[in-house]
């Protein structure tokens, strides 16, 4: 459809609801959601133009939006066009159970949380420390030792954030690192030459040394900590959170369902209302049973007498030679000219191990850096880990989502992790009481509540998971989380991920290009430095 084509009059009603009225490419930017996605959804089901649709279907009917998913979504159950929906929501103050609980959620949904390492938890509200009081405990004979385990953490994280500072600074002087000067040269902080270069190091020392000290205490937290996430997602994702949340067995999670849902209505109201309905319950029950068989069936066949002891354990993998000859045939595929699959693999299995190397070696080095992610072919060949790391590192992995991940409840019968600094510190005695402590209070309470209990225990205490991930996203994940500025925690842990794949997969691993292998005291310090300058070429644009 041609602007020639639109009257003078519609010409002006479109330009309320698109970007442009005259070009093949435009924005939809009509006020309401459920219009925009309705005319995407529409878009599909006719030849006319999407301007031409909504002149004719939409323009006149304000309730077109809500008429037509009332009618693809409920009566034919497209769940697809629930996905043309889109909303931002934001949640403050739920715990880092139930924040853990949302953001399992892979797809469709994306997040942002409160850090732990740019944030402290010291402040108080209403002369109350900012932790869930959970509602099943709170109602039980576990409730004054509950709120004396997580008073006891918060005191102790809170009264040494500035101790914890004033270590950094004692054992990582400002003297004694390189900054950049106006020239782009790292020099040290002494031969810095100007009010304006001195101003900028300190705020870069600053912030570097603040985000250490607070890494440094932040396994003190109790799970119970209250935080804040935003989250952009589609109608579907956000329809099966909610299914998820009002199956849940914490309250909290039923209430922020509730909460999520009425919020939603405002803006994605047609895309979400399955959540809680005559489907939504069937589906929450469903959910429901499948927890309770698991658990069934873990009592009957399951008789554990070995506990975890390990930090990686890669436990399940392919043979190099199998895995090299699929990645191979997929390479080789998008070229073959109609060649099936099953013929490319034939051939590809009679190349000597030599040639095999060398192909391997060419996809390797076109990455010039860790953002030239590997060819989609490097996805056929699969990891499975075993983890036991401390909670606080575990919510750090969660948030890669190109992958299988199973968690089990958080509980205190794998030990702790203690960073060295806390005994430098002087603080040894006070981490591991409030460790003793919620391991006491855990104890109690799981028999009655293991869900609940989770709540109590804190970020310090090792927990275990698997991940299942192909080759390109390990690529991705132990790149990402080796680089410099990241917590020391997860890095030790992704430099023992590439060493346990190169150990099995020698050549394959060659893909896995910019993992640093390396240890840094001071992990943020050249983030902060880039930091610094971006916000220096922002000024010079804005003055």
């Amino acid at each position: 459809m041609l602007s020639s084509e639109f009257s003078s009059f519609e010409k002006e009603i479109l330009l309320k609801h698109f970007s442009n009225v005259d070009d093949s490419v435009f924005a939809i930017i009509s006020p309401r959601q459920v219009d925009r996605g309705a005319l995407m959804s529409r878009y599909s089901r006719t030849d006319k133009s999407m301007r031409k649709i909504f002149l004719d279907e939409f323009a006149e009917n304000e309730n077109r939006g809500e008429e037509f998913y009332n009618k693809v979504l409920l009566e034919y159950g497209d769940d697809s066009v629930a996905e043309l929906g889109e909303a931002q929501i934001a949640i403050e103050g739920l715990s880092n159970i139930a924040v853990k609980k949302i953001e399992d959620r892979r797809i469709g949904l994306s997040y942002l949380e409160k850090s732990s390492r740019y944030v402290a938890w010291d402040k108080k509200v209403n002369g109350e420390f900012k932790f869930h009081r959970e509602h099943d405990i709170m109602n039980s004979i576990f409730a004054d030792k509950y709120l004396e385990a997580c008073n006891l953490d918060f005191e102790i994280y809170s009264k040494n954030i500035q101790p914890a500072i004033k270590y950094m600074i004692e054992r990582e002087p400002i003297e004694k690192q390189k900054f950049r000067n106006s020239s782009g040269v790292d020099v040290s902080y002494s031969k810095l030459t100007s009010d304006d270069e001195t101003k900028s190091a300190t705020r870069i020392y600053n912030a570097t040394i603040r985000a250490k000290a607070l890494d440094i205490l932040r396994g003190i937290l109790p799970a119970s900590t209250l935080t804040n996430v935003g989250i952009t997602g589609n109608g579907r994702a956000f329809e099966y959170l909610l299914t998820i949340l009002y199956s849940s067995g914490l309250e909290e999670e039923r209430i922020l369902a509730c909460k999520i849902q009425r919020e939603l209505n405002t803006t994605i109201r047609s895309f979400v209302r399955r959540a809680d309905d005559n489907h939504g319950k069937i589906l929450q029950k469903y959910l429901r049973d499948i927890k309770v068989k698991s658990s069934t069936l873990g009592k009957k066949y399951l008789k554990i007498t070995k506990t975890a002891n390990h930090v990686v354990d890669l436990v399940d993998w392919e043979h190099e030679k199998k895995a090299e000859e699929k990645i191979i045939s997929a390479i080789l595929y998008e070229q073959s000219e109609g060649a099936p699959y099953r013929e490319i693999l034939k051939q590809v299995k009679k190349i000597k191990t030599p040639e095999r190397k060398k192909i391997i070696k060419i996809f390797s080095s076109l990455r010039n850096n860790r953002r030239h992610r590997p060819a989609r072919a490097f996805e056929m060949t699969e990891y499975t880990f075993d983890f036991l790391t401390n909670f606080g590192m575990f919510r750090d992995f969660h948030r890669h989502r190109v992958l299988t991940l199973e968690r089990q409840l958080l509980a205190t019968n794998h030990g702790y992790f203690m960073p060295g600094e806390i005994e430098q510190l002087g603080i040894k005695k006070d981490f591991d009481d409030c460790m003793y402590k919620s391991k006491e209070v855990y104890d109690s309470i799981k028999s009655k509540m293991p869900e609940q209990a989770q709540y109590v225990v804190n970020f310090a205490y090792n927990y275990p998971y698997f991940m299942k991930l192909n080759l390109r996203e390990a690529v991705h994940l132990i790149e990402l989380r080796t680089v410099p500025q990241g917590h020391q925690d997860y890095r030790k842990v992704a430099q023992e991920m590439f060493r346990a794949i190169k150990k099995v997969h020698p050549n394959l691993s060659n893909i896995i290009k910019f993992a640093d292998m390396k240890s840094y005291s001071l992990e943020r310090l050249e983030a902060e430095k880039r930091i610094e300058e971006k916000r220096k070429n922002v000024d010079k644009k804005i003055s």
